[in-house]
């Protein structure tokens, strides 16, 4: 997957991350692929279905990974941090 395809969610708000995923793929692109962390999960959920439902059955849902990463917390201490990555592409 290319770097320039993967669209990370934050804190903007979700239809600025649909546009970018609708316009990553009218510009030729095969597949999309929506990142997120802790509380953005849900907005990246919402995002992909909301981008499959605006190109009329012109995509798939792929992969979907779902992994916890371990980082360091500010007092040192160990944090555990959820991630998804969801995999959108033409069939």
């Amino acid at each position: 997957m290319n770097d320039t395809n993967v669209i990370y969610i934050g804190q903007k708000p979700m239809m600025n991350y649909v546009l970018a995923a609708v316009k990553r793929l009218e510009e030729g692109g095969s597949s999309v692929l929506i990142q997120a962390r802790g509380r953005s999960i849900s907005k990246a959920v919402d995002v992909a279905l909301i981008t499959m439902d605006r190109a009329k059955g012109e995509l798939r849902m792929g992969d979907i990974n779902i992994v916890t990463e371990v980082l360091p917390g500010v007092d040192g201490n160990p944090l555990n941090v959820s991630s998804i990555r969801i995999s959108l592409s033409r069939p």
